[in-house]
């Protein structure tokens, strides 16, 4: 799948997913939007991810501040985790490699259910 279908896929599933976690601070929208420059980094990069990719976590990691939120974020992103093949040790490791306490990894296999 090429970086630019995989990018479309991601925003046509934030736009299907934001009404479900409107009673959520933080939208799908706002998550997809933060991670989007780690797109490419996850599914085809390899060592550090890039600069931009970092700024969008370390946005996400000051956004997602109550469990809620915490959780909104993980089923989001495990959602389009499922429909983009990523490379789970770069999503794992996404958050330290950036600096940053993101309370989820970017993978389709967390578990969101202990953000509650």
């Amino acid at each position: 799948m090429s970086i630019l279908k995989s990018l479309v896929t991601i925003f046509v599933l934030g736009i299907f997913l934001t009404p479900r976690y409107s009673e959520s601070a933080i939208s799908c929208s706002v998550v997809l939007s933060d991670l989007q420059p780690c797109v490419s980094y996850l599914t085809s990069g390899s060592g550090q991810p890039p600069e931009t990719c970092c700024d969008g976590v370390r946005s996400l990691d000051a956004a997602t501040t109550t469990s809620a939120d915490k959780k909104a974020a993980c089923q989001c992103i495990k959602s389009v985790a499922n429909s983009v093949t990523v490379k789970p040790e770069l999503a794992k490791a996404l958050a330290s490699n950036c600096n940053a306490s993101l309370p989820v990894d970017a993978s389709s296999t967390v578990d969101c259910n202990t953000y509650v």
